[in-house]
């Protein structure tokens, strides 16, 4: 689809925002579920058979929030660590319900094989509001680096410093929806004082690798996979997905630490970051989910084959 090209409601035109104008945009924001009810809740029952502890917290006035990792339980120094993480758009649902849903239903296939690492919801204040952005105006999956002025990349960060070296694989879950041209692209536009270029969004699952470590095999066997759940995103007439040249069917590149995108974090040997489409009528929230539990299994599952490769 292409978006409105009518100005955004908050700022002038040209003019990056300032202070009031992001007072502003944040009065506007309007919570419509509960990080708690949702995700706490679920890594309540989730801590019967895993470890489950906080690794930070957010504090936006009158908000609070906690952050959680998961842990498989018989975590093991020998064996590589596997980093999933959902929610770090927090308006990405299938990013937090699909990361819940592989650590309830599929995480204990791999004991004692890998060590899994799960934050599922990097972003609960923006989870809540349905949003891209935290409460101060600011791209979290534009903010992993040194000295961060995202809390939510900033503890994360922090979370896995220790563990850096040793993860092999790290896949981000992520979604591409119709409010990214309807809302988000045009709040950035007008935030940062340009102007808003309209464009298509794709109907379906595809692939962001890492331009600096690209890894074919690896981004293919997650595409064949996903492929049996729901559909693949086409190139457009560009053979581009979001002006991005399609390097295979379903997977484009990025510099991801360049941009400062969670999947740069690491430094591993394998990264990726899915994106579903939960806007398309060929494709169910449960389709979403289960598209992103089958990502994050194989991807685990090519990694293990391969990691002596």
């Amino acid at each position: 689809m292409t978006a409105t090209t009518a100005q955004y409601p908050i700022g002038t035109p040209g003019v990056p925002w300032g202070d009031a104008e992001r007072a502003q945009w944040l009065s506007r924001q309007v919570r419509h579920r509960s990080y708690h009810d949702d995700v706490v809740r679920t890594l309540e029952r989730l801590s019967e058979r895993f470890g489950v502890a906080e690794y930070g917290q957010l504090h936006y006035p009158p908000d609070h929030y906690r952050l959680f990792a998961v842990r498989n339980r018989d975590w093991r120094d020998r064996l590589p660590i596997v980093l999933v993480t959902g929610g770090v758009h927090g308006y990405e649902t299938s990013g937090v319900h699909g990361a819940l849903q592989f650590v309830d239903r599929r995480a204990a296939d791999y004991a004692g094989r890998v060590n899994l690492l799960v934050a599922p919801c990097v972003s609960p204040w923006a989870y809540e509001r349905i949003h891209r952005w935290n409460a101060n105006a600011i791209d979290p999956n534009r903010s992993f680096r040194e000295n961060s002025a995202a809390e939510e990349s900033a503890a994360l960060i922090r979370l896995i410093a220790p563990l850096r070296d040793r993860i092999l694989m790290h896949i981000d879950l992520h979604e591409t929806t119709d409010t990214d041209e309807t809302e988000f692209r045009p709040a950035l536009a007008a935030r940062d004082g340009k102007p808003f270029e309209p464009g298509l969004i794709p109907d379906g699952f595809y692939l962001v690798d890492d331009s600096a470590n690209p890894q074919p095999a690896f981004q293919r066997a997650i595409i064949e996979a996903v492929r049996k759940v729901t559909h693949i995103a086409p190139a457009d007439a560009n053979g581009q997905i979001l002006q991005a040249n399609v390097v295979a069917p379903g997977v484009i590149q990025y510099p991801v630490q360049q941009l400062g995108l969670c999947a740069g974090i690491t430094g591993a040997r394998y990264t990726t970051t899915t994106e579903v489409y939960p806007d398309s009528p060929r494709a169910t929230p449960e389709q979403c989910n289960e598209a992103q539990v089958v990502a994050v299994c194989a991807a685990i599952d090519f990694v293990l084959a391969n990691a002596n490769n």
